[in-house]
């Protein structure tokens, strides 16, 4: 993996993880789409990372008000992570094996694209932040637990939950954006076994490192445009764009046999 490929993939790990088109989903069709060779699982978490960074820095005074002065929404946050951590724990390895192939993310980009499109028509987006509960918090976390299927969206799936609960869209957004912190904080941990049991390539340290720094700064981007684009704007775009990559993904797929 050339510098280029790293940037290129840490670019569209930070900017397709926060806006609702399929981090994991794009970390697939890229290299499938440019026949580049598949960066493997240390990669993926190095590029994690990035995000998590991003994540943290542009929230952080957000967290610590939640730890000074906001336990019982600290509380609902830890409440909404547990499903996602669960299916992960026990589903991953059979996800990994079964759900990858560009078809099936493809499907699920177009399918769960339409699902938000018409939850934004149609859900009420009146309540705030201060009217969460825990059922939102197990339903909206319910949700996230289908992002481990490439090409549904973890901030997609979680931003429809939050629309179709009746939440506005930037505090859909908001929620959506901390509950993937502890949700990518424990991936990493959990998959950072096989990055220090593997090591990175010493050949391969810079790419590495390129790839890290762009997945956080596009990231960091992706986090404040989409809480800026939601306040006047709906979803269209980003649908329209789910479906475009969809059906583009299936016309090269019959192309190639």
């Amino acid at each position: 993996m050339d510098l280029l490929q790293a940037v290129v993939l840490g670019v569209v790990q930070g900017l397709t993880e926060f806006l609702p088109i399929s981090s994991s989903g794009h970390l697939i069709l890229v290299p499938w789409l440019l026949r580049w060779d598949d960066p493997g699982l240390v990669f993926d978490v190095a590029l994690h990372c990035g995000t998590l960074v991003a994540l943290v820095g542009y929230f952080w005074r957000t967290w610590l008000r939640l730890l000074l002065h906001d336990w019982r929404l600290l509380l609902l946050l830890a409440l909404g992570s547990l499903p996602g951590g669960v299916v992960g724990f026990l589903g991953s390895g059979f996800i990994e094996a079964h759900f990858r192939h560009p078809l099936q993310v493809a499907l699920a980009l177009a399918l769960f694209g339409l699902l938000l499109l018409w939850v934004d028509r149609v859900g009420s987006k009146t309540r705030d932040s201060a009217a969460f509960t825990w059922r939102d918090a197990l339903i909206i976390g319910g949700a996230q637990a289908l992002a481990l299927l490439p090409g549904v969206s973890r901030s997609g799936i979680t931003i429809t939950a939050g629309l179709l609960l009746g939440f506005k869209r930037e505090v859909a957004a908001t929620y959506s954006f901390l509950l993937a912190t502890p949700i990518t904080a424990g991936a990493v941990l959990w998959a950072a076994r096989r990055l220090l049991h593997d090591g990175i390539p010493p050949n391969e340290q810079a790419a590495f490192a390129a790839g890290v720094l762009s997945s956080g700064v596009a990231g960091a981007l992706a986090i404040h445009y989409l809480l800026h684009f939601v306040r006047t704007r709906s979803y269209a775009p980003f649908v329209a764009y789910r479906l475009v990559v969809g059906g583009l993904v299936g016309i090269v797929a019959l192309v190639r046999g």
